[in-house]
């Protein structure tokens, strides 16, 4: 078993791929390759992997993006191949649970028989290592099916619109042949939009820019990557274009990478001489991702309020839902959900009772939108039980 420190083993089969010009970034990623998530995700929990741990699970050589540790495997009912190995992981522990014990020692327990814990912070944290299995290494999972081959047109994405506007990013167009963000000015100039052929070519390359904007002292602050010489901004090149990856891959609008020689000669050196800083660029990169996703869903929060006002139409209140959430509790095929809370990109945390099972939810789930169904025609119920207890309120207008 190889006990190189898991950032070192992903710097050196980084530079080889980086020479051959296949590192993940440098390959351009579109809409037509394989459906939902393009990024290694845990098939049970449906959860991206992070930082370092989705470079090393993308540099694996692996199309399928699924992947289980041999246990969720074998539970699921999945049987590994003979002789296949596992890719490593890392995690980093920094509480753990201790379970309650009363005056005597026993275990205290809920009404419902449960063991209770709590979390208990460590005196300093611990990596953890795990082995994961890819989907192609497993007999039993079936196969994702072909993505729609059918041809992007321009199409102004609206969801990537609307977070540019709701980034208030000042944005400038001019006939040229190359986009760029200047830290000085605090502006991204892009080519005109008549110059992309596909309106997603335009979106990857302004959410690139944007990931360079993120980095302004007011916000995320790499400044000194921007304004100490070509070493240093090949560190923040290498940051845009992984954060680059992820955002392309969340949006569905894939990803338009950038092919300077220079960069790829840079962080080639950079790596050899400083491997580590493949950990801090991918870490970089998911501050980037989640700063840029929190403009989505403070927007989302807001049109949620804004949803689910009640309006007059022909002097008859009437109110639509089109969001779940936090404390909603809705009946369905015999089980109650519980939206304990909003999470990153959209999804919700959510309670299942009785059993007590807690999981995430999806906007695209059809789950979503039978409970936001549910949840609109009970409200609907209520109005008709209550018609002079419904006031109009006022239309509130998204400032952008």
């Amino acid at each position: 078993m190889d006990k190189t420190p898991l950032y070192l083993q992903v710097a050196r089969r980084l530079i080889e791929e980086l020479k051959k010009g296949t590192a993940p970034w440098q390959k351009p990623w579109n809409s037509k390759g394989i459906p939902g998530f393009s990024m290694p995700y845990n098939q049970q929990t449906r959860q991206r992997y992070k930082g370092i741990n989705a470079i090393n699970l993308l540099l694996s050589g692996f199309e399928d993006p699924r992947w289980l540790t041999f246990k969720q495997a074998e539970a699921a009912g999945f049987k590994v191949k003979h002789k296949e190995h596992g890719t490593l992981i890392q995690f980093i522990k920094t509480h753990q649970n201790k379970t309650l014990l009363d005056e005597k020692g026993n275990r205290i327990y809920d009404e419902l028989g449960n063991a209770i814990s709590e979390q208990i912070q460590l005196k300093s944290p611990i990596i953890s290592n795990a082995w994961v299995f890819n989907a192609q290494q497993m007999s039993g999972l079936p196969l994702l099916a072909p993505a729609n081959s059918t041809e992007v047109k321009w199409d102004p994405l609206e969801r990537a619109e609307s977070l540019i506007a709701a980034s208030g990013a000042k944005i400038e167009h001019q006939f040229i042949d190359r986009a760029y963000y200047h830290p000085l000015y605090d502006v991204i100039t892009m080519p005109d939009r008549s110059q992309f052929e596909l309106s997603s070519g335009y979106y990857a390359t302004l959410l690139h820019e944007l990931a360079h904007w993120t980095g302004h002292p007011g916000r995320l602050n790499r400044a000194e990557l921007m304004s100490n010489g070509m070493e240093a901004y090949a560190k923040e090149e290498l940051r845009a274009e992984i954060a680059s990856m992820l955002i392309g891959d969340e949006f569905r609008i894939g990803h338009a990478p950038s092919q300077h020689t220079a960069y790829i000669e840079s962080w080639v050196s950079i790596l050899e001489d400083t491997p580590f800083e493949i950990f801090s660029a991918a870490a970089d990169a998911e501050k980037i991702f989640s700063f840029l996703s929190a403009f989505e869903q403070k927007k989302e929060i807001f049109l949620e309020k804004d949803t689910s006002t009640e309006t007059l139409l022909n002097g008859n209140p009437q109110r639509t839902v089109k969001y779940l959430s936090t404390g909603d509790e809705l009946s369905y095929n015999g089980q109650i959900y519980k939206i304990q809370g909003h999470l990153k990109q959209g999804r919700l945390k959510v309670e299942q009772q009785p059993s007590g099972i807690v999981f995430t939810l999806s906007k695209h789930d059809q789950l979503y939108h039978s409970l936001s169904g549910i949840k609109s025609s009970q409200l609907g119920s209520t109005i008709e039980q209550n018609p002079t207890e419904q006031k109009p309120t006022e239309n509130h207008n998204l400032k952008r």
